[in-house]
This record gives structure tokens, C-alpha cells and sequence, in this order.
């Protein structure tokens, strides 16, 4: 198999993943709050992209957030938690383009022992991270204890994104 191009930058507009009927479109973005943590979407069904993180189809890890509940509700998250190594991820970007990713782990670490540099730092090549909550709710807190995260790396690209 040949190496994926590595894309330009564009904004993502669309985040599909078959194996858990994920379609989203609803983007913001998000920076790092004041205690160097990464910010979240607003809501359950708003999708966030670290603009800080490469764009997706660029060199390094493309960082997403979203909420795994939202006020008693699944949030878009929800089911990440179940995705396999070989899953596919598709992302549509601004420019018209799509790029394929592939599952390659999926990770669950306590909060307070998150592995910011697994996460965030450099890679080879285009890949992707998808975080929400996991494991046990602290009912104290009104936080779950733990991050599930995502790893998936680039297998197709450029490719013309389909509508609908």
C-alpha cells in the first residue's frame, strides 16, 4: 500500500464513523483552558476541534473532543468506547476533500494520569484523536474519573467528500 498525500490545511466540516452511526457536522473550536487543560464543546452534540492540533490530513495528530452524555442524554461521543482496531473514521474538510482513517487503538486512562505527550505530540504521519469521559461517574465532582481516547492513522486521502 502507498503512503496517503499528506493534505493542506482545512477546516473539518464533517466527522463519520460507520461502525457506531456517528455523522457529525456541528464544529467549534477549542483552545486550552487556564489550567492548561483542553476546553469542551457546549454542548452533547457539538463535535470540538483542538485548533491548536493540526488539521486533519495534516502531519501529526488531529485532536477532537465531544462529550460522551450531555444533561441525562448520549452525547456524540457516546459510543466511543466501543470502536475496534480497523474501525474506519472519515473526515470531510473545508476544501471539499475527505481523508480516511483506520482505528488503531482505543485507550482509557484516569484523569489525573492522562499521556498528554501519547496524545498530543509528534507522529510520522497524518493521525487523528478522539476524547471524551469515560470509566466510573465521581457524583461529588459531577465528572467521570477517566478519558477514553482514540487513535486512528491515516490510510486514504485526498478523496472528493460525498454530500448526504
Amino acid at each position: 500500500m502507498s503512503s496517503p498525500v499528506v493534505l493542506t490545511a482545512a477546516r473539518p466540516t464533517r466527522l463519520q464513523i460507520p461502525a457506531v452511526t456517528l455523522d457529525a457536522t456541528r464544529f467549534v473550536d477549542l483552545d486550552l483552558n487556564a489550567d492548561g487543560t483542553l476546553g469542551v464543546p457546549p454542548d452533547g452534540h457539538t463535535v470540538g476541534w483542538y485548533t491548536r492540533s493540526p488539521a486533519p490530513g495534516r502531519l501529526g495528530p488531529a485532536v477532537f473532543a465531544a462529550h460522551v452524555d450531555w444533561n441525562h442524554q448520549k452525547g456524540v461521543f457516546y459510543d466511543l468506547r466501543t470502536l475496534q482496531v480497523g474501525d474506519d473514521i472519515t473526515v470531510d474538510r473545508s476544501d471539499g476533500s475527505a481523508s480516511t482513517f483506520e482505528v488503531s487503538r482505543v485507550a482509557q486512562y484516569p484523569k489525573d494520569g492522562f499521556p498528554t505527550h501519547e496524545v498530543y505530540g509528534d507522529v510520522p504521519g497524518p493521525e487523528l484523536r478522539l476524547i471524551t469521559c469515560g470509566g466510573e461517574v465521581d457524583r461529588q465532582a459531577r465528572s467521570y474519573r477517566d478519558n477514553v481516547v482514540v487513535y486512528a492513522r491515516l490510510i486514504a486521502s485526498p478523496v472528493r467528500a460525498r454530500r448526504g
